[in-house]
């Protein structure tokens, strides 16, 4: 091969590699993600079964697809549910949608200092959801997620 040859080779790689490296330049924001309800289907002593709806929101001006969800919910230290939603699914640009994950958990072992948490209605309780969204058609990005509140059992306990 000669030099010209070769030259030439090497400056359309650098180019196509500029090309590539501008697809995640720029104005790309990470996506949102939120548990925004967790809807009670059945409430057994030994099995549980919740729906939960997670909002993702997509502030970028391209389609999001996202490959899985990994997701974790604590109720202050105790681990509630855990799991992966590996369903694919999109979301448009400049759009958020709402996904609901049926899951199931069996809250024996954790009856007792769940019950301890719950024993002043009155007073809040930290929660937090940890997760990854992977995200991406050829190419993978994965955003690790943390969020933290606090519910108060009040509230949601209906008169």
């Amino acid at each position: 091969m000669t030099t010209c040859a070769r030259r030439l080779l090497i400056g359309l790689l650098l180019m196509n590699l500029a090309g590539c490296a501008s697809w995640w330049g720029g104005s790309y924001q990470d996506p949102g993600v939120h548990l925004v309800r967790v809807e009670t289907v059945k409430a057994r002593l030994m099995q549980q079964e919740f729906i939960l709806h997670f909002r993702i929101d997509n502030p970028n001006d391209s389609t999001l697809q996202v490959r899985n969800l990994h997701y974790a919910v604590y109720l202050a230290d105790l681990l509630l549910v855990e799991g992966d939603h590996g369903q694919w699914f999109r979301v448009d640009a400049h759009s958020r949608r709402t996904i609901q994950v049926p899951v199931r958990t069996n809250l024996w072992r954790q009856l007792k200092p769940i019950a301890k948490l719950l024993k002043r209605p009155d007073q809040a309780i930290p929660y937090r959801l940890e997760g990854e969204l992977s995200t991406g058609l050829f190419f993978a990005h994965d955003l690790h997620l943390l969020r933290k509140g606090e519910i108060i059992p009040a509230d949601l306990i209906p008169e």
